[in-house]
């Protein structure tokens, strides 16, 4: 079997990857909605591709895996790789899981980070009305997670919520010293939330980055009577390039509060400090960030030595990435905790992708299906009205 083409055409916000062969199998991958800008990044890897065996996956991701880089750019190599497995499933008439070693469960913990309700403000009451309503969506999560500080919109609506000139635009701009007022309604939102979940549902919180160590430090000592599961991304994280994990090792000493980061993070070579120095207690790869299906799994294999826990992220990686989660996550060692349940948006989404189960996610878990390859893929009737001009000879 060779490849004869590499396809991308963005659908939605979502770039999809297709993968071609003269067997006349097909793969799919997918990119996060927030990189709709990435089409051209991938369409740059296929001279790599063509003429190569798909299902000799590490041969051709040995051509690529290197001219990837952090968050956003590791996620044309990420769908590529997916691609592969979704062929070299198909090819072998097995899901993805078994060529990645087996599964170790039959249903795999789902936390909810893409199922939302919009929120009328920012004070303590308004995240606890909020997270009433997440805890009785009928997914049944056992695990929610809610963004707070500079991954919120706190630095702009809370005033005063830290000393430093208020930054506008994307991607959580801010960072800087908390002010004791900004602390204190950090702390009160997350009392407010866990005064709603008890101890039913697990409460995640998504922080940052921007957080100084100091002011790391008090909050997750703050919080230490809740329990709550994890602090993420409080130094580093969505679309930093670099890790800094000394500086995540500090407050991770500090506290018994679990810290958490590792989302933009691409390569297992990049996840090598904060595992091997302890960093943190969970990182989060992403299979759409990290270098796809295989790395992912490597890096949670090295974690799991090292008694690290493993909540990979994917809330932007849409359907064909949440069926990519399903199938790595059912192979993973006994350090997996949940990973982090994407959505089809927009709703049309669930009208072009086909072998999902109805409904998806039961009592906050998604039980393991056993199709060939990915086991999911496109209408191509059903999704051709909504490819933009130029993607005409996408299917």
């Amino acid at each position: 079997m060779k490849i004869t083409d590499l396809k991308c055409a963005v659908i939605g916000q979502n770039p999809v990857v297709r993968i071609t062969t003269d067997e006349g199998i097909n793969g799919w991958g997918e990119v996060e909605s927030s990189k709709s800008y990435l089409k051209p990044h991938v369409l740059f890897y296929k001279p790599f591709l063509i003429g190569e065996d798909p299902t000799n996956v590490e041969r051709v991701m040995l051509k690529i895996r290197r001219l990837g880089s952090f968050k956003p750019w590791g996620s044309a190599v990420s769908a590529i790789e997916m691609a592969l497995w979704d062929i070299a499933g198909k090819a072998a008439g097995l899901p993805v899981y078994k060529l990645l070693g087996g599964k170790v469960r039959d249903k795999v913990r789902v936390y909810n980070g893409g199922v939302r309700f919009p929120m009328s403000g920012h004070t303590p009451d308004d995240y606890a009305d909020n997270m009433a309503k997440m805890k009785a969506a009928p997914e049944g999560f056992t695990i929610i997670k809610q963004s707070i500080g500079f991954h919120s919109p706190m630095p702009r609506t809370v005033p005063d919520f830290f000393y430093g000139e208020l930054q506008r635009g994307g991607f959580h701009p801010n960072r800087g010293p908390l002010t004791e007022r900004g602390l204190k309604h950090v702390v009160a939102c997350v009392e407010a939330m866990k005064s709603v979940l008890g101890d039913e549902v697990g409460l995640a919180l998504d922080c940052g980055p921007g957080w100084m160590v100091p002011d790391a430090i008090r909050l997750a000592k703050a919080v230490e009577p809740l329990n709550v599961m994890w602090l993420e991304d409080l130094i580093t994280g969505d679309y930093v390039p670099y890790v800094l994990a000394d500086l995540y090792r500090e407050v991770t000493r500090s506290t018994s509060t679990p810290i958490h980061t590792g989302e933009q993070i691409y390569l297992r070579q990049n996840f090598k400090d904060l595992i091997e120095k302890q960093a943190v207690r969970v990182i989060g790869p992403d299979p759409c960030d990290v270098g796809g299906l295989a790395e992912l799994k490597w890096v949670a294999e090295y974690a799991d030595l090292h008694s690290i826990l493993i909540a990979p992220h994917g809330i932007l990686d849409g359907l064909i990435g949440l069926a990519a989660l399903v199938q790595v996550c059912a192979t993973l060692p006994q350090n997996y905790i949940a990973f982090e349940y994407p959505v089809g948006r927009p709703e049309w989404w669930y009208d072009i992708v086909e072998g999902l189960p109805d409904p998806i996610v039961k009592n906050g878990f998604i039980e393991v299906w056993d199709k060939p390859g990915l086991g999911v893929t496109l209408n191509p009737r059903a999704a051709k009205k909504y490819l933009n001009a130029g993607d005409e000879d996408f299917f």
